[in-house]
């Protein structure tokens, strides 16, 4: 991953403070690009563990074009839990009396959470996030974009429209209200010589909390599509617009990047799987990851 070591320096060193939408500040490069071989092995940071239960959920949440938290949070994966919580706050003017990260505020989130899971009416309100990753993946416009991308990869590999594009203009207004606009907003898939790569445009990256994850995302997504269209694996090339790290994500950025990162494991997939909508958790075993400890740090939301 040494890659990404050399994208965190680089901020570090070369990048411009800005202020942003969350009122945290990052300083922040513009354009940068990584390529990782998939046959080297997985692409998961090791200098700090990262939870792979979330990332291989989320992924398969997308995939199924889900776009409520209740399944996520139903399998222990929290991540995208703040955004909907937060707009709960606001519209129920309850953000002045739980502030941002707070104690009450966590508490609070808590039972948020609870309550999506117990509650199937306050899951449908308020843990619906809008017509984000997984709405225009498999809904774009009346358009199912992942079985047209497979069709075309199967049919006509040598095409160059086999795209897949989460930024919708008219829906961006609406995943505000109660989501995130997409950050990683295209991918492009690409065949040569038996092999599928996939490159990843990325208009904004939280780099020290949401690259780790996004890396290791979509060289999954590459190796599911590539088993059910029986290619061998290529590259994920993650190319970025705004690249940032958060101002209070630089002492843990610090710690991370004094850490000698360690061999890649291996990630073996299920090969009975030939549909990319029929992936199980289980269809996924991560083998000979040896990761540092995690380090903790805020989302900004």
């Amino acid at each position: 991953m040494k890659q990404y070591h050399e994208l965190m320096q680089r901020v570090l060193d070369e990048g411009v403070f800005k202020g942003d939408r969350t009122g945290t500040g990052t300083q922040s490069v513009f354009g940068h690009q990584m390529r990782f071989n998939l046959q080297d092995g997985f692409p998961l940071v090791t200098t700090k563990k990262v939870h792979l239960k979330s990332i291989i959920h989320e992924l398969l949440w997308f995939l199924q074009g889900e776009t409520n938290i209740l399944y996520l949070v139903q399998n222990g994966v929290n991540i995208w839990n703040d955004w909907p919580f937060q707009s709960y706050l606001r519209q129920n003017n309850l953000e002045e009396k739980y502030p941002k990260y707070s104690a009450e505020w966590k508490a609070k989130m808590k039972e948020f959470v609870e309550e999506v899971k117990a509650d199937d009416d306050f899951a449908k309100k308020w843990g619906e996030l809008g017509p984000v990753y997984g709405s225009q993946w498999r809904n774009f416009e009346g358009v199912d974009q992942i079985s047209q991308l497979i069709e075309d990869i199967k049919n006509n590999p040598n095409s160059r429209r086999l795209l897949v594009s989460a930024w919708n203009p008219k829906d961006v207004p609406v995943m505000a209200k109660s989501g995130l606009p997409p950050c990683h907003t295209l991918f492009q898939f690409y065949v040569a010589e038996g092999k599928l790569s996939c490159q990843l445009y990325q208009r904004s990256a939280d780099i020290f909390l949401g690259v780790p994850f996004n890396i290791a995302s979509y060289a999954l997504l590459t190796m599911m599509v590539a088993q059910v269209c029986d290619l061998e694996y290529g590259d994920f090339v993650h190319t970025f617009g705004d690249a940032h790290l958060y101002s209070n994500h630089m002492e843990q950025t610090k710690e991370q990047l004094s850490r000698e990162p360690r061999a890649l494991p291996e990630m073996k997939i299920n090969p009975e799987v030939k549909s990319i909508f029929d992936f199980k958790i289980e269809d996924f075993e991560l083998v000979n990851y040896d990761p540092y400890p995690a380090i903790k740090a805020v989302v900004a939301v």
